[in-house]
């Protein structure tokens, strides 16, 4: 019995021993682990509604932790990465090449945990009655072929058309540039209001302008302040491109026609950790993507990445 006591000693020394050794390419806060203490996280301000309640709930229920999410663009976010000055990012990218190449550098392979399937949503004034778009007519306003309310309804009382997103670097405006403009600079009606919530407040005040916001401000319909929002504004409805299934119809950004594919400006939500060792971020990553996070996802409008599923015994 001794033996096996000494065996088993040595053998949890040196596994641990092994594991913290692995997490020296990172900076890290050694008091944390998988449910205490104190990070700091960096998120795209589009999932701020989301991350909000993960955190107020994971805080909540593991009460020794603390979370400190700073809400900004995501190129804001992946350089505090690099600069490890966060956690971990969550983000409707993985890493960029050059990302890569530098955790390659420093001997450290970030983890990769896909939460949730998001969509962009297109918004319009209240009065605007141009609430059902093909595919093809949004490619052309985003790509400045259409400038005027007036060229989609002659009868239109508006005239020129002001896009409007929330950041320079954000995540919207990155796979906006990657799914219509590819290399082309923005139109220049095209301007940022620096957050989703004041391209929401925007878009109430001018009658012309279309927002584009994450859905995710929009889409829980338990929550006050997104109801408030609806109230203000028209949520668009796309069809998808053309000789696409279900190309005749008009959907909106909302979990059900994001998960038959129906709605067109779809994409997934990540959380990206440069944590090597089992501390908090791994923590939260794994809550986030477990089934308490899972349902977070869903209640809050949007489409997890692994469906929760009710087990019923008879």
């Amino acid at each position: 019995m001794k033996f096996v006591r000494s065996l088993f000693f040595s053998f949890l020394t040196f596994y641990s021993f092994t594991f913290y050794s692995c997490s020296s390419g990172s900076k890290s806060n050694e008091d944390d682990d998988v449910t205490s203490g104190s990070i700091k996280i960096a998120v795209d301000e589009a999932y701020q509604p989301l991350i909000n309640t993960e955190v107020d709930t994971f805080t909540k229920l593991y009460r020794y932790s603390k979370i400190a999410a700073t809400y900004e663009s995501e190129t804001e976010a992946f350089n505090d990465l690099i600069k490890d000055s966060v956690r971990l990012v969550v983000s409707s990218r993985q890493l960029n090449d050059d990302e890569k190449k530098y955790f390659t550098k420093i001997n450290l392979e970030p983890r990769v945990t896909k939460i949730a399937v998001d969509a962009i949503a297109l918004i319009v004034h209240d009065d605007n009655n141009d609430t059902l778009l093909k595919y093809e007519r949004v490619q052309d306003i985003f790509t400045g072929k259409i400038k005027s309310w007036k060229q989609l309804d002659a009868k239109s009382s508006l005239d020129s058309i002001i896009i409007v997103f929330d950041h320079a670097g954000s995540g919207n405006v990155r796979y906006l540039k990657e799914t219509f403009f590819k290399d082309q600079p923005l139109p220049s009606n095209c301007f940022a209001a620096n957050s989703n919530k004041e391209v929401i407040e925007y878009v109430r005040q001018h009658k012309n302008a279309i927002g584009v916001i994450g859905v995710n401000w929009i889409s829980d319909n338990n929550s006050e302040e997104a109801n408030n929002f609806l109230s203000m504004i028209h949520v668009v409805s796309l069809s998808p491109p053309f000789n696409a299934p279900y190309s005749d119809g008009y959907f909106k950004p909302y979990p059900y026609y994001t998960a038959l594919k129906q709605y067109p400006l779809v994409r997934d939500v990540y959380i990206v950790s440069r944590e090597a060792r089992a501390g908090l971020g791994t923590g939260f990553a794994s809550f986030v993507a477990g089934d308490a996070g899972q349902r977070i996802v869903r209640l809050r409008g949007m489409l997890p990445a692994t469906i929760p599923i009710r087990v019923v015994t008879y």
